[in-house]
């Protein structure tokens, strides 16, 4: 194992472009050890080489598909084998699916890799890590979570209601985590609205992102999480919601901890682990 005697070690969900590349970059710039987890085997590669050209160091890279629970169990296990220690693990890795889709393991997109995927990451590797930051997003204005019913947004499919449930369901799941896991600092946040790859699939979306001046740079979008990664625990709040380096409240769907309790079980059994 290599010797990572006075660095953090910093693994990133998500880190193969945007905000979790941009993130990356940053964070090994200032002398972080990181370790990029995507889905597509080329991608992850070239981002590699970016964090490379722009640290001198070459990050270690994990493949997992978070539409895939497997994917996510076997990429825990690798983790653990090749990690004593996580000090940061940063839940960045999402999407906005544009139409309906059930993964293999039978949940909408969004919710899985949103949610469930993360959330069985944290999970399995919570022994393992000193500090845990989720990518949210103010999108969770949009969401309609039901814990008895993660398929909900199936019907009647509005990619953005899908997405924002998925987002609610970030917010609430990291300030159950604080609660259930208090020797865990845990902070979620929104990004702004960033240009990502999240618009891809659509002309209308991929045009704003590309062309208006309200869409922020991946960059930009990864200051907030940078920095919760760098902030002494001491400064902030476990559980909390930030958006610009500040702390902010989220609607009150976002922090009723009766909710946030009933999604943890309803995760939990959805993803066969105990709750």
């Amino acid at each position: 194992m290599e010797d990572l005697t006075g660095r953090r070690l910093v693994v990133v969900t998500g880190a193969s472009s945007g905000i979790g590349l941009a993130a990356a970059v940053d964070l090994a710039c200032r002398g972080d050890q990181v370790v990029l987890v995507g889905r597509d085997p080329a991608r992850l590669r070239a981002a590699g080489e970016q964090v490379r050209e722009a640290s001198g160091e070459r990050p270690e890279l994990f493949r997992a598909d978070f539409a895939v629970l497997d994917d996510v169990r076997r990429l825990a296990g690798k983790l653990r084998d090749a990690y004593d220690r996580i000090d940061v693990l940063a839940n960045n890795a999402g999407a906005i699916v544009l139409q309906p889709v059930t993964t293999v393991d039978g949940f909408e997109l969004s919710i899985q890799a949103n949610h469930l995927a993360p959330f069985l990451l944290s999970n399995l590797l919570r022994d393992r890590v000193g500090r845990m930051v989720v990518t949210a997003s103010g999108a969770h204005r949009g969401g309609t979570l039901d814990p008895d019913d993660l398929n909900a947004p199936l019907r009647r499919y509005r990619a953005m209601n899908a997405y924002g449930t998925s987002k609610q369901a970030n917010i609430l799941f990291t300030a159950e985590a604080a609660r259930r896991w208090p020797e865990l600092p845990a902070y979620s946040f929104h990004p702004g609205v960033v240009r990502t790859r999240f618009g891809n699939d659509s002309r209308l979306v991929a045009f704003g992102m590309r062309f208006l001046p309200v869409f922020r740079s991946p960059e930009k979008g990864a200051e907030t999480l940078v920095w919760l990664a760098n902030q002494d625990p001491s400064r902030l709040t476990s559980g909390g919601y930030y958006a610009d380096r500040r702390p902010r409240r989220p609607l009150a769907k976002a922090s009723d901890p009766r909710l946030a309790a009933r999604l943890w079980t309803a995760s939990a059994k959805a993803v066969g682990i105990d709750a």
